[in-house]
Parts: C-alpha cells; structure tokens; sequence
C-alpha cells in the first residue's frame, strides 16, 4: 500500500489525512513543532498513522503533500525528497510570503519553483484551490454523478498518473491542466480559484448569513472550462 507523508499538518495537510486514511493509505504526518504535537491528529487517524520530522515524513512516504507557507519552503528536507512524488498544495499571498519578483512578473509559476528547489522530485500542484471545508464533503466514489474534480499540473506524467489515482482514491476526479508552468490556471483569483466548490460564495466576501461550509460539486467539465478561463 502506497504511503503518503505531510510536511505540514494544517487545514489542508489534516484534511488530506484523514481522506487518506478512509481511502486505506498509511500516513505519516510532520510539522515544523516537532512529532509530539501531533498526538492528538494521530490519535484521531487512528492505527494507520504515525507522526515523524519532516525528513522522517520525506523519506518514509511514496507520496508527499508538501503544505506549508510558501515563505518556508526553503527549508524543506531536501535530500529526503529526492525521487519522490510530490504534492505541492502552496499559493502565493504576498502579505504572508514577502514580495516574490519572479512571481509577481509571472516568470515562474509557485510549483515551479518548488520543482526547482528539488530538481530530483517530480512536483504536482494540487489542492491549492479549494477550501479546506469543501475538501473534506465533498469527495464520492468514482462515477458519481456528483463527483467534484480538482485541477492538477506537473512535468512528470508518471508523476501525475500516481496524483490522479489518489484523488480518485479519496473521491475526486483529475483535470490535466497541463506542466507546472499552467499552475497558474489555478492559483489566486483565477477562475478555478475555489468558488467553484461553495454553494455560498458570498460567505468568502465576508457577507454576514452565509456558511463558508456550505459546498457543492464541480465535475470535470466545470473546473476544465473555469481553468482554460484564466488570463494574465
């Protein structure tokens, strides 16, 4: 059974883990504060769960989500993430990350510059762009008619064929938006950006009465027209 780690263990990075345990997975989770302040996300995951340091979570895992702030990644256990497959669930906030020229220019894209952080790994963006709320309702088995999707983006094929069996492991379905350098399809403020997935967005605009909770499905088709919407 494959086995997925986390370096970072937030809303994203709990959430993924608990789909994967449902799914059947092993999981090894890791945060920047140490293996003993997971205790109670373990606990929680049950059996199938383990906390580690992040280079214990790297080096121990098929898979690795890789999410914590964009600001951070710098120190990620690189040699321990070489080979790897890796999930790269970042976006860009300047207000969190500092100003990022090549990304402000649009040179680079954010997964691409984690891939070139870790030019041996085969880097996948995905579950950037939907709340973490969404995330965790929404997932169904395969051929629902419900069935939500989520965008990915990667260089390696083989890389994201691995990606695309584990959403469709933990109830999602795949769209191909292309190599790393189309992950901006999908990042902040672009069409694909998450309100594809609120049956309330004007929860997300702060407007009192709405639940940020209340989700509903986007199929393949939805999020595939909403991604070849983007424009710079």
């Amino acid at each position: 059974m494959t086995t997925i780690g986390f370096i970072g263990a937030g809303n994203i990075g709990g959430t993924v883990a608990r789909l994967a345990v449902k799914a059947g997975y092993d999981v090894v989770v890791s945060n920047s504060r140490g293996p003993e302040t997971l205790a109670s996300l373990v606990a929680e995951l049950g059996a199938r769960a383990r906390a580690a340091t992040p280079a214990g979570a790297a080096s121990g895992a098929d898979i690795v989500v890789v999410t914590i702030p964009l600001r951070n990644i710098d120190q990620l256990p690189v040699e321990d993430l070489a080979g790897k497959t890796i999930i790269d669930t970042n976006n860009y906030y300047p207000a969190r990350d500092g100003q990022i020229p090549r990304l402000d220019s649009g040179e680079a894209t954010v997964s691409e510059l984690l891939q070139e952080l870790l030019p041996s790994a085969r880097v996948v963006k995905g579950f950037n762009n939907i709340y973490f709320g969404h995330l965790a309702t929404l997932g169904r088995p395969n051929a629902a008619a419900d069935r939500s999707a989520l965008p990915i983006a990667g260089n390696s094929d083989d890389a994201k064929t691995e990606v695309t069996a584990f959403l469709d492991a933990i109830g999602y379905d795949a769209v191909d938006a292309g190599p790393l350098a189309e992950g901006w399809r999908y990042e902040v403020d672009r069409p694909a950006y998450g309100l594809q997935y609120a049956a309330e967005p004007q929860a997300f605009q702060g407007v009192p009465g709405f639940s940020l909770e209340a989700a509903r499905s986007a199929g393949v088709d939805e999020v595939a027209a909403l991604v070849a919407q983007a424009t710079r």
